[in-house]
């Protein structure tokens, strides 16, 4: 019997005439004001238009398809299916139960997992699927493989700058409210950063938060720019090297949010920026990818 793969990312606009009606999508079906499309519409003029991850994501499609083939003949259809854009994770879902597949497996390209991020897509595909097996992959941050990877960014990042340096670990920031119903995807970060730290040799490192919603109530905490403000305020480094541990590709939260704002701020308090490289579809990022999609099909 045949198992499919249904791999799942946010989605991004594919043009610059897609990005209102993104917008609206992401704030279900609300448009945004005049000033808050002429915002974001900037963002992405500053990182060339439009943001890579529909690139990056698809060409991480390909080489986990050809990853899984070379491993398993014939074993596995791999699919892809995005939170706002087309093919949105119902569709592609349904595509896979019509098929009449042994069970379907879904990851979804972030390492943590959160109530408020991985579970709805996971929880959309499995409503999709219907009568198909449907097997969730954990929160893979832990993966040694990828632990090394990562590790390996931090050091070739300390290695552009100079000078007493401290590196900052990032995930996407989300409501604080996530604490009242025991979602562990604070938790998941700081052990995710402790392993990479220790991989890396670090003595000292610190977790941030990045990429916060413009929503009254609080978000988690601190914001990466406030921590670099504090660092150059207190002088105790020369330099920042910030790892978005919690992304998997280019996109504008890391080229535009990091690479243009944070690194504005460093300068501005007179520090030196650097950022490790995006996994991307780095060949050892998706041999690390099929192994745990393979782990979850022989644990079913």
């Amino acid at each position: 019997m045949t198992t499919g793969v249904l791999l799942m990312a946010h989605g991004t606009p594919a043009a610059a005439s897609e990005i209102a009606p993104f917008y609206t999508r992401i704030r279900r079906g609300s448009p945004p004001t005049p000033e808050q499309l002429a915002d974001l519409e900037a963002r992405y003029a500053a990182i060339g238009g439009v943001s890579p991850l529909a690139l990056r994501t698809a060409a991480q499609v390909d080489a986990v398809r050809a990853e899984l083939e070379a491993r398993a003949p014939g074993r596995y259809i791999v699919s892809f299916g995005a939170k706002h854009t087309d093919p949105l994770i119902e569709e592609s879902a349904a595509q896979l139960g019509s098929q009449g597949l042994e069970r379907v497996i879904g990851l979804v390209l972030t390492p943590h997992g959160s109530s408020l991020g991985s579970q709805e897509y996971l929880d959309r595909a499995e409503v999709a699927l219907g009568a198909t097996p449907f097997l969730r992959v954990a929160p893979w941050y832990a993966h040694p493989s990828l632990v090394a990877l990562l590790a390996a960014r931090v050091q070739d990042a300390r290695r552009a700058v100079t000078g007493r340096t401290r590196v900052i670990f990032t995930a996407h920031s989300l409501p604080e409210r996530i604490r009242e119903t025991g979602d562990t995807y604070e938790e998941q970060l700081i052990e995710s950063a402790r392993l990479v730290a220790t991989a890396a040799g670090l003595d000292e490192s610190v977790v941030a938060w990045q990429s916060a919603g413009r929503t009254p109530e609080p978000w988690l905490g601190p914001d990466v720019r406030d921590v670099v403000r504090h660092l150059a305020a207190e002088r105790l480094v020369d330099a920042v090297v910030v790892c978005p541990i919690g992304f998997v590709t280019d996109h504008l939260e890391v080229l535009y949010d990091l690479d243009v704002e944070v690194a504005d701020v460093a300068a501005a308090s007179g520090l030196g920026y650097a950022r490790t490289t995006s996994l991307n579809d780095d060949p050892a990022f998706v041999a690390a990818l099929a192994d745990v999609i393979i782990a979850t099909d022989g644990a079913a």
